[in-house]
């Protein structure tokens, strides 16, 4: 049972995923989850009769709109009474291939692209800041992607994004460390998760998984994991740091 005092922690993106692994991970490390979730009400309700505990709470918000992050964190502050870690997880990955994509299509996508998987968390991230700095504690994980690193074939927005939003996490980590305010990065690879499912069931799977030495891909588990120790126990030295999440499909010097 979740103490009163508990570490609230708001999760974007955790109806599902890798956002419900990160959830149950903290649940059972008794920190009090606020789940956010977009569209997938039902997915959602899943995920928090999932979790270990109590006193967690769903939140709907689109974090591609401004005034959908500031209600949001509103929410959560209304709610909970404070708010100790914010996880950007939410996010969303389309084609658009420069070769094969439609002027208007490369627009769509990009703007999508960047409003959810950067604008947004830095919106986020602003406003989750203003009640940390007031505390003088607070910490933010971040999820991207391998992609940042190596890019993306067919999803240059998506490597894009994750690559701002592994600078942003960085230029924060500097910002906001006199505050006792630390900020760290996740760069997953492939995890095995329902939206992943197509490409690793599909006619590129023995392709996909002939990049990883573990001879498997990582699971939404792992990633909770690696996210709840850095939301709640990680050293503060660890601000600024990417942790690269991908089995040694892909190293970077």
């Amino acid at each position: 049972m979740a103490a009163a005092n508990s570490p609230v922690v708001l999760v974007t993106g955790g109806s599902r995923g890798i956002g419900r692994g990160i959830a149950q991970h903290l649940a059972r490390r008794d920190a009090r989850v606020a789940l956010h979730y977009a569209n997938n009400s039902a997915a959602a309700h899943e995920t928090l009769a999932s979790l270990a505990g109590d006193g967690h709470a769903l939140f709907a918000a689109d974090v591609a709109d401004p005034a959908a992050c500031e209600k949001l964190i509103a929410d959560v502050l209304a709610h909970f009474g404070r708010l100790d870690v914010l996880i950007n997880n939410a996010g969303v990955y389309e084609d658009d291939a420069i070769k094969a994509a439609s002027y208007a299509d490369w627009q769509r996508v990009w703007r999508r692209t960047l409003d959810t998987n950067l604008v947004g968390p830095a919106n986020l991230t602003y406003l989750a800041v203003q009640h940390m700095r007031a505390r003088r504690s607070g910490r933010i994980v971040n999820i991207t992607s391998r992609a940042a690193f190596r890019g993306e074939l067919t999803a240059q927005s998506y490597a894009a994004s994750k690559a701002g939003l592994n600078i942003l996490g960085q230029s924060l980590a500097q910002a906001l460390a006199p505050d006792n305010i630390h900020v760290f990065t996740i760069a997953p690879g492939w995890i095995d998760t329902d939206m992943a499912t197509a490409s690793l069931t599909g006619p590129n799977a023995a392709q996909v998984l002939a990049q990883h030495p573990l001879g498997r891909v990582g699971t939404a588990d792992e990633l909770g994991a690696t996210a709840a120790w850095l939301a709640l126990e990680a050293p503060a030295n660890l601000t600024g740091c990417i942790i690269d999440a991908n089995g040694a499909s892909y190293l970077r010097t």
